[in-house]
């Protein structure tokens, strides 16, 4: 059975935080959405993730959530798909949390995250 993936949030780079900050507040004006301080970024709703400072993929990443992330990956890695395991966060229980994949998507890194 293939796993199903939804759309987490997509992770724009800017330069610094005020840049973040501005990106994130425009885009909640420009969908109605509510700002999220975060340690590392800004966040536009839900959606937009805008990065204090450049991280993985040129332009960002595409965050996406699966409901079984350990199958998820065997599968990936049975299509040819590689992780960057040094990116991988872990529950309490040992369970990986997220990672991130080897390589870039039309200038983005793909973040792929335990639903």
């Amino acid at each position: 059975m293939k796993n199903t993936f939804e759309l987490e949030h997509v992770g724009i780079n800017t330069d610094n935080a005020g840049e973040a900050e501005q990106l994130a507040l425009l885009l909640c004006k420009l969908f109605n959405l509510e700002p999220r301080h975060g340690q590392k970024s800004e966040f536009a709703g839900n959606y937009f993730e805008c990065m204090k400072s450049p991280f993985l993929g040129k332009n960002g990443h595409i965050a996406m959530r699966t409901p079984d992330l350990k199958a998820a990956m065997e599968e990936l890695e049975e299509n040819g798909f590689r992780f960057r395991m040094e990116t991988a966060a872990y529950f309490e229980d040992g369970r990986i949390k997220n990672v991130y994949l080897e390589g870039e998507y039309g200038g983005f890194a793909i973040h792929i995250m335990q639903k």
